[in-house]
This record gives structure tokens, C-alpha cells and sequence, in this order.
């Protein structure tokens, strides 16, 4: 009995045995991961000379971090404060980073090297975000700070590329002429922040300094004061500061915007079309697809000035071509766009016609149209727009309020406030809008920017409102808002 239970013992064993080495024979051999992603920013090791040196007297600066580095736009990131007259020179080797300092330091002064985003690590470019390198060149490290915040005025947002700028001299000159002694950057929500800057008294600007020059330069470019000089100590107080830009002055490059064919010499039937086009006059109108948008208004609009417009030469008809009344045309003040004056609101989803005749309008070319011209269009319905109403809290009414709602940065309608913080309409265009209000100083309906040169006139300021509305066409759209 005990022989054959030996017996059978062995033989099962002897199965599992064959059947580990025959599953392991097929095993897959699976390389090793080589660990987690590297996501850690290089860290600094030694500095020679070391952070925060007093009776700095140097020319060149070494930093060694934790792994290999590199440097990126050096020049759009490293801020040296004061600003020197000639920029160091920068330069990324394995580990180190070689600071050459090309201009002469000032004695008993605190200067900062701050880097932004340009030392990253060179496997998987992890940005060491926001580092400095400070010294003296006296026996004290200055410690004072000063913050703030710059918006633009006219958007209520916040443009990273700014710059904020600290100026001894007072002179409405020197923003123009002097490169300030501080300068540093906004961050993305608009706030500033200078570190180991000497207590005083100083001058703060902004400004959108795409060249580099540290200098306001353009009035064209983004720009913005304080009202008045700003004492750096132990109790400063911040300053929002609203950036401008004034209006260009309307001057071109002189520059013809027309393309030349490809193709060489046009072919003479071409040419035949394009003198019997050159002789006809050209206009276009706000009607899209014989569809009229009573919101809008309706205009003819003329490549070159008119010499001649004959409004009994045209007519304005119902749907059965009867003669109507009540309607006027204005010319604007090139002379380039008539608008037909009617009370559109009072006519949704009407057919109309407009008959002009050969003499009804001639340019400054002598251009008339070839032959009696007719435009059939219908406005639009009731139900292809939304009605909206928006209750707004906190509204200050003595700041002349005018309501904005604005699409890609585009003001599609304003509407001012008077006595009540109630907007309304039974119609209104549909779409997704951005609300702002614009705080109407003087009460002309627009944004008016401000003008630093001799005036010190602030620009009027926009709000926004943190939430978008979504008008839905035939929907009643009602809306809280507390500011």
C-alpha cells in the first residue's frame, strides 16, 4: 500500500515540474520602466560669489545647480535691477550658469538678477520659475518692496506683456528720455511686485515696451501713471495703475493695397469686363441674402465720394411696389454712405422693395449705374431674436454707467443707464456676450483714453463682468448681476 502511494507522489510532482518549465520557457522578459517623469525644476547648489553678497566687487557670476540646465530668451526674461546701461551676458554650460556683468556697478546699491522663465532643465525642461540673484556693492542689502496692479482701462483685463516701470526723476520727460531705475513685469493677474529696492520717493509708470527700450516711445503703445509720486518705505500703500493707448492719427503707409495677377497680361475678353465694371458704379448695402436685420441700419455704401444723389431717382416700396412715406436719407461726411432712414422696429418680417434708376447717383468719376437696379429684401421676425432683461446690484449711477456687451473684443451694442440699473429690450440679437460697464466721465456715449504729456488726464475705466450672457433667439433671457 505505502509502494504505491510513494509511487504515485512522484509522478504527480513530477507533472507540476514539466508544466513550470514549460510555462516559464515562454515567459516574456519585461524591460525595466527607468521610474517616474522628471518633474522637478533644477535646484541651486552653490553660487560664487553667494546669494546676497555684500562689498560685491565682481565681474562675473557662477550659479551650479542639481542637473544639467539651459538657458531660453534671455533677453525677453532676465530683468536687471537697476537697469544698467549694457545687459550681462549670459551663457548655460552642464550645470552652471555664467553671469558676465558688461556694465559698472554704482556703489552702496542693491541689484537683482531675476531670471523669469529662462533656466529650465535640459531633459524635460522644467522651468525654475521666478528665481533671483541678489548682491551689494555697499555693506546692506536693500529690502524694500513695492506692489501694485495694471489693468487696461478700457477692457477691465489684465495684458502680461506689461511692464512697470520706477523713475526718480519727476519730468513728464524722462518716461520718454531716461531709462527708470526699476523696472520688473506684471504676472497673469495683473499685479506687480519689486523686491530689494531702496526706500525714496519715485515716479510709477507702466507701459507695453515691445522694443525693449524701457522708453514711452509711441502713443500708440499701451501706457499708464500714477496720479502721483509713490513713497517706497515700510508702509507703502499699492496703486492700480489703468493702461491706455490714445488714438492713432489716422495716417497710412501710403502703401496700395492692390494684388497684381499672377498670370501675366489678361486675356482681352477680361480686359473688355473690367472697363464696362470700371464704368458702372459700385455700392453695397447692409442687406445679406434679401434679408434686412432691423437692429441694423440701412445704408448704401460707395468706393469713392458721391458728386451727385438724386432721392428722387430711387424709390422705397411695400411688397405689392406701392410708393411709401415717412422715410429720410442721410449722407455721412465723405459723402461715400447714404443711410435709409425708417422706422424698421415697427415692421418686422415685411417684404420691401428699392428701385433705383440710372440717375439716381453718380461719383466723383462720373460712374452711374447701366440700367434700373431693384433690391427686394424682408426684415427679419420677432422670433429670430431673444428678449433680455438684467437687474444690475450695486450700480453707481452717479458714475454714468453705460451698460457694453461686446464680442471678441468688439462693442456689438451700449446702452447708458440713467435712472434705474434695469437694462430691457424686446429685442436683441442672439449670441454668447462679454458684459462690461464703462464709467461714462463725460458722458459722450464712448471710451475715452487718457493723455500723460502735460494734461496727467486719467482714461475712463471699464468693469467687466465675470460672467457671460447667452442670448437665445425667441427665449426670454433674465438675469441677476451683482458687481
Amino acid at each position: 500500500m505505502n509502494f504505491f502511494k510513494v509511487l504515485f507522489s512522484l509522478i504527480l510532482l513530477s507533472s507540476i515540474f514539466i508544466v513550470f518549465l514549460g510555462n516559464s520557457s515562454c515567459a516574456v522578459i519585461v524591460p525595466p520602466t527607468g521610474g517616474p517623469k522628471d518633474t522637478l525644476a533644477p535646484r541651486l547648489v552653490f553660487a560664487n560669489p553667494r546669494v546676497s553678497a555684500l562689498h560685491f566687487s565682481a565681474n562675473k557670476i557662477v550659479l551650479t545647480f542639481d542637473e544639467y540646465v539651459d538657458v531660453k530668451d534671455v533677453n525677453t526674461n532676465l530683468i536687471v535691477s537697476p537697469v544698467p546701461k549694457v545687459n550681462p551676458i549670459v551663457e548655460s554650460k552642464l550645470r552652471t550658469v555664467t553671469i558676465r556683468l558688461k556694465d559698472s556697478l554704482q556703489p552702496n546699491t542693491t541689484y537683482t538678477l531675476d531670471f523669469g522663465k529662462a533656466i529650465r532643465d535640459v531633459n524635460e525642461a522644467n522651468i525654475l520659475k521666478n528665481f533671483s540673484y541678489s548682491f551689494s556693492t555697499g555693506n546692506y542689502l536693500d529690502s524694500m518692496e513695492y506692489s501694485g496692479r495694471v489693468i487696461v482701462a478700457n477692457t477691465g483685463k489684465v495684458d502680461t506683456t506689461l511692464i512697470v516701470m520706477l523713475h526718480r526723476n519727476g519730468d513728464d520727460s524722462a518716461v520718454v528720455k531716461e531709462r527708470p531705475r526699476y523696472f520688473t513685469r506684471v504676472d497673469s493677474t495683473g499685479h506687480f511686485l519689486f523686491r530689494h529696492i531702496a526706500p525714496g520717493t519715485f515716479y510709477l509708470y507702466a507701459l507695453k515696451d515691445d522694443a525693449g527700450s524701457r522708453r514711452y516711445l509711441s502713443k500708440s503703445s499701451l501706457f499708464a501713471f500714477a496720479d502721483s509720486p509713490v513713497v517706497v518705505g515700510p508702509t507703502s500703500i499699492p496703486l492700480t495703475l489703468y493702461a491706455y493707448a490714445e488714438k492713432d492719427d489716422g495716417k497710412t503707409s501710403g502703401k496700395s493695397s492692390g494684388t497684381k495677377s499672377s498670370s501675366g497680361a489678361k486675356p482681352d475678353k477680361q480686359k473688355e469686363k473690367d472697363k464696362e465694371k470700371d464704368k458702372r458704379l459700385q455700392f453695397s448695402t447692409s442687406i445679406k441674402n434679401e434679408r434686412f436685420d432691423v437692429l441694423d441700419t440701412l445704408y448704401f455704401q460707395f468706393p469713392s465720394p458721391l458728386k451727385v444723389f438724386d432721392s428722387a431717382q430711387i424709390r422705397f416700396t411695400d411688397e405689392n411696389y406701392k410708393d411709401l412715406g415717412n422715410y429720410h436719407y442721410l449722407h455721412d461726411s465723405a459723402n461715400k454712405r447714404i443711410t435709409l432712414v425708417y422706422k424698421w422696429l415697427d415692421v418686422l418680417d415685411t417684404r420691401f422693395h428699392i428701385i433705383a434708376t440710372k440717375e439716381f447717383a453718380q461719383d466723383s468719376a462720373g460712374r452711374k449705374l447701366l440700367k434700373t437696379d431693384t433690391i427686394s429684401f424682408s426684415t427679419t421676425k420677432e422670433s429670430d431674436y431673444g428678449e433680455v432683461r438684467l437687474r444690475f446690484r450695486n450700480l453707481d449711477l452717479s458714475r454714468h454707467p453705460v451698460l457694453q456687451f461686446v464680442q471678441t473684443d468688439n462693442i456689438k451694442f451700449s446702452y447708458p443707464f440713467t435712472n434705474s440699473p434695469i437694462f430691457r429690450t424686446r429685442l436683441f440679437e442672439p449670441g454668447e456676450y462679454e458684459l462690461r460697464i464703462l464709467y461714462d466721465a463725460n458722458r459722450n456715449g464712448v471710451w475715452d483714453p487718457g493723455e500723460f504729456i502735460g494734461k496727467h488726464r486719467q482714461p475712463e475705466r471699464v468693469q467687466t463682468i465675470r460672467n457671460k450672457i447667452n442670448v437665445k433667439a425667441n427665449w426670454d433671457n433674465d438675469k441677476d448681476i451683482t458687481l
